[in-house]
Formats: structure tokens, C-alpha cells, sequence
């Protein structure tokens, strides 16, 4: 029996539908030494589409392209998406419908499956590399884009090596890296810690940090050393695994398939963030309502300076620069801290990249393609990257080059760099190499928040950390079988 269709009613509203007759206000035409046309935008409109990338799309000039785009933590980065979009349609004579949409809401998966067995699916969406490649992948619902990526980085230089464990499979690249997001750092409050006499290069491991910010804390003035959540969340997740990480135990082995999630290092790290939430002597550096925290929560209280530290994207630090907000002026940003596991911080392993994923059986996944490389670049890409706060960093290491703004826009930029193009594999005390091939069943495992399901069975219900342990392993081990990776 045929599955039923994608139901669109969620992602057309909002739709951005754009074609050959579109106009961008303020772009007006010009010639170019090449004596090629181009626009000649106005400031806050995206750039000329490259004469390379319009005679690519001559072929489907007159034709329909349906994209998904996700949306970005800012109003204004979606603007200049929209307005890149629009550009290209207006100038390769084709129409494209693209809309915005947040993956995180419903069950982006599902849904795009379904479309893609219906044959009624978009030609092609970005998401993040990280959590939903290899499962499309694995429900074979994604085409191959080897030949687009190996044509990117010849021109554009490497993708980072965080980017392609999570877009490379069997030896194929499986989606198109489209810019890296700020993640995976910590934030902590400079002004705080100087008060207290505690120097940056003091801090070094995660114990350091936990003792550091139990100094700086002081529930009288509502200042909460702690400020990170193990309740149902992506940062809830992201802390848990980073810990346990960096304590030498993993999902997996380094083949990303055989679950090995219950070891003693697993424990060990599991019982640390227990100690955090559970043993009275760290209340005063939490804040309250801490254990039922979404992936807002830590946002919130960060921008209204009630907490020392944070783990958590860029999106914060970008949202206190885009308000004015004084805590914008008063952060430290960290690429991580150490644990037993490893000699240095693993952070730069969460750096996520967005990516363009073609769907199998859509419509026109050509003119889709040429779209993807005209917004990885050039103006379109700068336009958004300037639009994003501190957020949205180039995916190829060559793009980084091409204009100041990248190296020099923001006192973080410097991290951001050092993340991105970090010198991969981490290789922990206990043989792990990070990041570890894209895994369908750990995506699964996360998507399903079986880490913080098991932090909550521990901190709210008292659980032995051995035994909340043992059984996440079970459920990992049931949701890896669940996608027929037999243990």
C-alpha cells in the first residue's frame, strides 16, 4: 500500500515563492568588467549569482525548484537567506519555493520519509549534518552528492574533518556543507570569575569548572554558578555525551555500530553530573528550575545574567550581541575542558554543519544542486554570516580567507576558527577516536533523549547511577536494532 503524502500544511506557511519575474527592492542592473549582467546590490540585498552557476542553470531556466530551509536563530539571517533565494531565482530565470521551517519541531524525519516513498517530496532541504544524515540516509531517502562536494573543495578548499564524519559515508559524501554553526563551546561570565581572582588559564578540566563556579556563586545577588540543564533537550544531550566523552566512554565502538555505552568510564562520568544536581554541597550554583529547562532555558537565564557558565551554540552569545545585551561585553568564550579521558578538550567534535540534502525522487534536484553551490559562497554566504551575530562560520576552510569579516567581525570568531578546523581524531586514554563515523543509531538514541531520560531517572527518582546506566544501554542497544543494526 502506497504510504501517505507529506502533509504540507505545516512547512507552506510562511512560504517564500520566488521565480524568473521576482523583484529584490534597491538592485538595479549593471555590467560587470566581463561585460557579463549582474545585479548591483544595495546594502542588506544579497550579490549577483557567479556567471559560471547561471549558465549551469541555463538548462533549467522556466523550471520549479522546492527547497526547505531551516530556520535560523535570527529574523535577520532568515532575511538574508530569503533575499539570496530570491536573487538567484530572478537571475537563472527559474521559480523557487522555499520555506522555512524548524526541524526540531515535529518529526522531521518521519515526515520527509513519508514524502519520499509518497514521490511527492521537495528537491532538497538543509539540516543539521549531525542529527539527521545518517538516518535519511539509512532509510535511503537522500541522494549521493559526491560529484557537488569534490567540485566545492576544489574551489573553496576542505570541509573540516567533524563536517565529513558526519556527511561522508561508505566513502560518499551524502549531503552538501553548507556553513558551520557556532556549538559545542562553553560561555562563562569574565566578570565573575575576575571578582573572585580565578584566571582563565586556571580553568582547564571539567572539575575546575565545576569548583570555579561554585566560588563565583551567590543565590543573594541571583548569581547561579551552573547554568546547564540534563533535562529533555539538544543541550541536555549535548552535555551528558560530552562528559561522558571526555571521560573515555562512548556510544559505540569507532565503528559507530556495536553499542558499548556501559563501561566504567561511562559510570564514572555519569556519576560526576549526578554529583552536580544531587549532593547539596553544589545547590547554591544551581538555579532554580534547572532540571525542567528546555534548550531555551539556559538561553534565558545566560541573557539575564543570572548564570556563570553555559554549554551551548553560539546563539547566545549572538542574540546578547544583536540586543546590545551587557553580558555580551562581559563573556569568555572556551572551546572546552579536559577530563580523565583525554588531554584536551573534545568540543570541537560538536561543532554541527549545516548541510543541503537532495531527496531521492523529486522533481528537480539539478536546478537544486545549483542553488546549494551559489549559497555555500561569495556574497550570498557573506550576506548571511553577517546577518547571524557570531553564529554562522564558513563550511570550507578557503572561505575563511575571503573576507576580514571572518577572522576579525567578532572577538569570538578566533574560538570559532580553532573549532572548526580543529586537527581530528580526539583519541582518548581508553582507545576512542572523535568524532566517530556518522551512526544512524546514535542519532536514533538521541532523538529519543535517552542520556537525559536517564539523568532524570537518577537526579529526580533517585535511581543508582550503575543500574540508570545499564538500562540507557538497553534502550541504545534496542533503538540501534530498531534501524536493523543488530548487536
Amino acid at each position: 500500500m502506497k504510504r501517505p503524502a507529506l502533509d504540507r500544511r505545516q512547512f507552506l506557511r510562511g512560504a517564500l515563492v520566488v521565480g524568473a519575474a521576482a523583484t529584490v527592492p534597491g538592485m538595479a542592473a549593471c555590467q560587470t568588467e566581463e561585460g557579463r549582467a549582474r545585479t548591483n546590490p544595495t546594502p542588506g540585498t544579497a550579490a549577483g549569482v557567479p556567471q559560471e552557476l547561471i549558465d549551469e542553470a541555463a538548462q533549467f531556466k522556466g523550471s520549479t525548484s522546492n527547497t526547505l530551509s531551516q530556520k535560523q536563530y535570527l529574523e535577520t539571517a532568515n532575511g538574508a537567506i530569503d533575499r539570496a533565494v530570491r536573487q538567484f531565482a530572478s537571475q537563472t530565470g527559474t521559480t523557487v519555493n522555499n520555506v522555512t521551517v524548524n526541524t526540531d519541531e515535529g518529526n522531521f524525519i518521519a515526515k520527509q520519509d513519508a514524502a519520499v516513498k509518497a514521490g511527492d517530496v521537495q528537491d532538497m532541504a538543509f539540516v543539521a549534518a549531525s542529527r539527521f544524515v545518517a538516518q535519511l540516509h539509512e532509510l535511503g531517502d537522500i541522494e549521493d552528492v559526491t560529484a557537488e562536494v569534490e567540485q566545492l573543495q576544489q574551489k573553496y578548499g576542505a570541509v573540516g574533518a567533524a563536517a565529513e564524519a558526519s556527511l561522508k559515508i561508505d566513502g560518499k559524501w551524502w549531503g552538501i556543507p553548507y556553513y558551520t554553526i557556532g556549538g559545542g563551546g562553553w560561555w562563562l561570565r569574565k566578570d565573575w570569575l575576575e571578582a573572585k581572582g580565578i584566571p582563565r588559564e586556571q580553568l582547564k578540566s571539567f572539575e575546575d569548572l565545576r569548583d570555579a563556579m561554585l566560588e563565583i556563586s551567590d543565590p543573594a545577588q541571583k548569581r547561579y554558578g551552573w547554568g546547564v540543564s540534563v533535562n529533555r533537550s539538544n543541550d541536555g544531550n549535548v552535555l551528558i555525551e560530552s562528559v561522558i566523552n571526555h571521560w573515555g566512554g562512548s556510544f559505540t565502538a569507532d565503528d559507530g555500530r556495536k553499542v558499548l555505552f556501559n563501561s566504567p568510564e561511562t559510570v564514572a562520568a555519569v556519576q560526576f553530573l549526578a554529583d552536580i544536581y544531587r549532593d547539596p554541597k553544589y545547590k547554591n550554583m544551581l538555579p532554580p528550575g534547572v532540571m525542567s529547562w528546555t534548550d531555551t532555558g539556559n538561553n534565558e537565564a545566560w541573557l539575564a545574567g543570572i548564570v556563570g557558565a553555559t554549554l551551548n551554540s553560539a546563539s547566545i552569545y549572538a542574540q546578547s550581541k544583536s540586543t546590545g545585551n551587557p553580558v555580551y561585553g562581559q563573556t569568555w568564550a572556551f572551546e572546552g575542558f579536559t577530563g580523565p579521558g583525554t588531554d584536551k578538550p573534545m568540543n570541537a567534535i560538536n561543532i554541527d554543519t549545516m548541510a543541503f540534502v537532495v531527496f531521492k525522487g523529486s522533481k528537480n534536484p539539478g536546478l537544486a544542486k545549483v542553488l546549494a553551490k551559489y549559497l555555500v559562497a561569495g556574497d550570498a554566504f557573506l550576506g548571511l554570516a553577517k546577518e547571524s551575530g557570531a553564529l554562522v562560520y564558513p563550511a570550507y576552510e578557503g572561505i575563511w580567507d575571503t573576507d576580514t569579516f571572518y577572522r576579525t567581525g567578532d572577538p569570538y570568531f578566533p574560538v570559532a576558527h580553532s573549532l572548526v578546523t580543529a586537527d581530528l581524531p580526539f583519541t582518548t586514554t581508553t582507545g576512542y577516536n572523535f568524532p566517530q563515523p556518522a551512526s544512524s543509531g546514535r542519532n536514533a538514541a538521541l532523538s529519543a533523549y535517552i542520556l537525559t531520560d536517564m539523568m532524570g531517572e537518577i537526579v529526580q527518582k533517585g535511581t543508582a547511577v550503575p543500574a540508570a546506566v545499564a538500562t540507557a544501554h538497553q534502550r541504545i542497544v534496542q533503538a540501534f536494532e530498531q534501524l536493523g543494526i543488530k548487536q
